[in-house]
């Protein structure tokens, strides 16, 4: 008996095959869930029915994908291919059914959820806007494996479909129609009716004509391999992401032969999975299931607890966190003094709104949901009130001794400090046992992390009530010990203040770049500090060389003074026009120093394992996780800790004393260096 499956025939003869994966509240694709499956497709062939429609009842979604648990257990490639191999026999047997077969689509199909869906003749998907369609497998350092580059490439044409492969991004039920991925986009209560509809009238299936046909052609694969290889190279080095340029290559060697391009699409998994990149994105991935995990102890998506939120402070960061507040479905009231500041920032809300939600009547339904508020009228009706004002400890004391009175018992009282210690800001409190820090990162829209600070008197319940509340915002809480910096801004100083300190010995600011871009990093430090704002860059370096010492560059405090303070002045260390840096072209017989790498990562490692030796977060693991969703810190190489690890933490530390004999004591190892010769 089926214990994943069950298989209902309705009066019609037509199969109803659910899919409930047991002891779990997603669907997702395991060995045992693909034999029954395998299993279940025999017995319904051998019945010959009218049709076969497969379904899920989960009511958060169709299928998720592979079961990625089973990935670290993958270490021989042949084992891989041949359960690569197993998994395309199934979905190929799926395929060859002789009568019309639906999958049903509902909430998430991702993966190799939408490999079996593309195994089917036909699909039909829920339109509302929580159906996502996608196969984010570049994401995990791999591809398609279950038949799905073949499928989606003969379906879609092969730059829809290579576009959905190398990008790994989902799209909404009506996008997917659009481009010939779903045959009918309808409300939930129309799903079983078109269902029928498709196997009473056996329509032809759906694949890709004219042009798009023309682009899986022989004569045109290779240019335009060439041309997704490049587009792929801006954001993927192959040295560090092999898994796109392994697709673009099987794609335009086998698109023509489908025996081959199945053979070919397992073995290249096979040796993706297996390999370093593939394993590191995994663990990268389960860093991020578990930091999701902290908040849901509130049952926030189900029966989401927090309604309204109030935001004081419309400067970029406030403003931001109140649209998004806004674009994930709450009522937000966002307060300033200053008229011009609130009007700016609900102009940037709409271009937000318009980028995220599309249509008109959800953008103008977020529009509503956002107030401007230069009274403070939603201050004593809030759930959330979280203060985003000046980075400076008197102001947001007077600001929380005026507040404090005026809100709701119960509500969550948050600071989105970058820097400044609870305990100060919790002195002006009359309960400062109930101030939390919500460290947002910007842009807001983009960053997934969200540290979730404690200070000495912070209540437990307090900071995993702002944990719910930040994965209620579809953020990754980090819980962190309230210290100068918190985590990610403490570690990622060192290493942007090193840079500098190499622009003042004469290193283009551009060959810097370069080379933290090479290590991984998604954008270099120079830029960086550029686009954060060299007068945030240097309030923060000043607070944190008041605490754990250290020289902040002189070359920092006199732009800074200049005004030439970044991107949003149009000058820093680079030039800009509009949002665009104007990097000088470096001397061709310039040759950079040979520590440079060197110099920017290590100040990185060993202010990661300082942290670590003092607890400002619970462990390496979250260390981790907190510098990649925070920092954007090479995701292919696992973290800086799981680095160190791979690495030797001896043969660092002792580049770390190299480098304090040639370049001064802020290179000096920590004392924790000592003690990771032991457990890594």
């Amino acid at each position: 008996m089926a214990q994943h499956w069950k298989s209902e025939t309705d009066a019609d003869g037509i199969v109803w095959l659910h899919f409930d994966k047991a002891a779990t509240g997603t669907n997702t694709l395991s060995g045992e869930v693909l034999t029954e499956l395998d299993e279940l497709l025999q017995e319904i062939a051998a019945g010959a029915p009218p049709g076969l429609v497969i379904l899920s009842d989960k009511k958060n979604g169709f299928i998720a994908g592979a079961d990625v648990k089973e990935f670290t257990n993958l270490s021989d490639t042949e084992d891989a291919h041949q359960l690569i191999r197993r998994g395309q026999g199934v979905f190929d047997r799926l395929a060859a059914l002789p009568f019309p077969t639906v999958a049903l689509i509902h909430g998430f199909c991702l993966g190799g959820g939408l490999e079996l869906a593309l195994a089917c003749r036909y699909r039909v998907a829920d339109e509302d806007p929580a159906t996502r369609l996608g196969l984010p497998e570049i994401r995990l350092g791999i591809h398609p494996g279950f038949g799905g580059t073949l499928r989606a490439t003969r379906l879609l044409g092969a730059p829809a479909a290579m576009d959905l492969m190398l990008t790994g991004r989902t799209i909404s039920a009506r996008a997917g129609k659009k481009i010939g991925l779903i045959d009918h986009a309808v409300p939930a209560r129309h799903l079983h009716t078109a269902a029928r509809s498709l196997i009473a009238k056996k329509p032809a299936a759906h694949q890709a004509k004219g042009w798009q046909a023309l682009t899986n052609h022989r004569l045109a694969r290779a240019a335009l391999a060439r041309f997704l290889k490049h587009k792929v190279a801006a954001k993927a080095p192959p040295a560090h992401y092999p898994a796109p340029y392994a697709l673009i290559d099987l794609w335009r060697e086998h698109a023509d032969d489908a025996a081959a391009m199945l053979d070919g699409e397992a073995r290249s998994v096979a040796n993706l999975i297996t390999g370093d990149t593939a394993q590191n994105l995994v663990r990268v991935f389960f860093l991020q299931e578990s930091l999701k995990s902290l908040g849901k102890g509130e049952d926030t998506e189900s029966s989401p607890r927090f309604g309204h939120v109030h935001v004081i402070g419309a400067g970029v960061m406030g403003g931001d966190i109140a649209s998004w507040c806004a674009v994930k479905g709450l009522h937000v009231s966002l307060q300033d003094r200053n008229p011009q500041q609130l009007a700016r920032a609900m102009q940037r809300a709409n271009g937000l709104f318009k980028k995220r939600l599309k249509q008109p009547r959800l953008v103008q339904a977020a529009m509503d949901r956002l107030m401007p508020d230069l009274a403070g009228a939603g201050l004593p009706r809030a759930d959330v009130v979280i203060e985003a004002i000046v980075e400076n400890l008197e102001a947001k004391q007077g600001l929380f001794r005026d507040i404090e009175p005026k809100m709701r018992a119960d509500a969550i009282l948050a600071t989105n400090t970058s820097s400044i210690p609870l305990e100060e800001l919790g002195q002006a409190l009359q309960r400062p046992e109930r101030l939390v820090g919500l460290h947002f990162f910007n842009p807001v829209a983009k960053m997934q992390l969200v540290e979730i600070v404690a200070g000495d008197a912070t209540n437990s319940e307090e900071a995993g009530r702002g944990a719910a509340f930040t994965r209620q915002i579809g953020r990754l809480p980090l819980p962190v010990r309230s210290a100068p910096g918190f985590l990610v801004n403490r570690i990622l100083m060192p290493y942007l203040m090193e840079a500098v300190a190499l622009v003042e010995e004469g290193v283009p600011a551009a060959v810097i770049d370069k080379a933290a871009v090479d290590f991984g990093m998604p954008m270099g430090p120079v830029l960086l500090a550029d686009t954060v704002g060299l007068d945030i860059c240097l309030s923060v370096a000043e607070k944190l060389s008041t605490h754990f010492g250290g020289a902040v560059p002189a070359r920092l405090r006199g732009l800074v003074e200049s005004g030439d303070i970044g991107r949003k002045s149009g000058r820093g260390f680079y030039e800009y026009k509009g949002r665009d840096a104007q990097i000088p072209k470096t001397a061709k017989d310039y040759r950079a120093p040979t520590d440079l790498t060197d110099r920017l990562m290590l100040r990185l490692l060993n202010e990661a394992v300082a942290c670590l030796r003092e607890g400002v977060v619970a462990d390496a693991d979250r260390l981790d996780a907190g510098i990649i969703f925070g920092t954007g810190f090479a995701p292919f190489r696992g973290g800086p800790m799981h680095y160190i690890g791979h690495i030797g933490a001896g043969v660092l530390a002792a580049r770390l004393r190299e480098l304090a004999d040639s370049h001064g004591s802020r290179f000096t190892p920590d004392d924790h260096w000592t003690r990771l010769l032991e457990t890594l």
